[in-house]
């Protein structure tokens, strides 16, 4: 093989070699430009559900509060079930955007989330009914069954936050 051959073939390989290097490294920069975008997505429903939670268990425990009264004051605690129940409604819109965002790992958190806030909820409305019906025979048995319940939840957001921080690569 002449010199001007050999040449023109080591060119032609080393183009070769360079511009399947370039598209590797093309590929590997739009894979990690893209993992960054999920990542910032999640984080962002992630961040969202748990500042919506943390809103209505404010508003919850803002509930619970005005039941404790011998004699609740009705009015305020209406008011306080409809913010809860308006803050109850982005929180389920914050889910919806968390079992999007997924993986699986977070929205099986999540559900135990909603669950655990189901139970609270359920305990907090039973209590709502017997104020406005004035009967507070069951008041010391409910208020301890949403303590309890309380710590049921504070758990599943606790776990739910550990899941999110997994998936994000926060894990301590």
């Amino acid at each position: 093989m002449d010199a001007g051959l050999a040449a023109l073939v080591g060119a032609a390989v080393g183009s070769l070699a360079t511009i399947g290097a370039a598209w590797v490294n093309g590929r590997a920069t739009a894979r990690s430009q893209f993992d960054q975008w999920r990542r910032r997505h999640r984080r962002d429903a992630y961040a969202n559900y748990l500042s919506a939670l943390h809103d209505r268990d404010i508003a919850m425990g803002a509930v619970l509060g005005a039941l404790q009264p011998e004699t609740p004051d009705l009015r305020d605690v209406d008011e306080k079930v409809h913010r809860f129940v308006t803050l109850a409604r982005e929180v389920h819109r914050a889910a919806e955007v968390v079992i999007l965002e997924g993986p699986l790992s977070t929205v099986e958190s999540a559900d135990r989330v909603a669950r655990a806030s189901g139970d609270l909820s359920s305990v907090m409305r039973r209590m709502v009914e017997h104020a406005h019906a004035g009967d507070s025979s069951q008041k010391a048995a409910d208020t301890a069954l949403a303590t309890e319940r309380e710590h049921a939840l504070y758990q599943a957001v606790k776990n739910f936050r550990a899941a999110a921080s997994d998936v994000l690569g926060n894990a301590n």
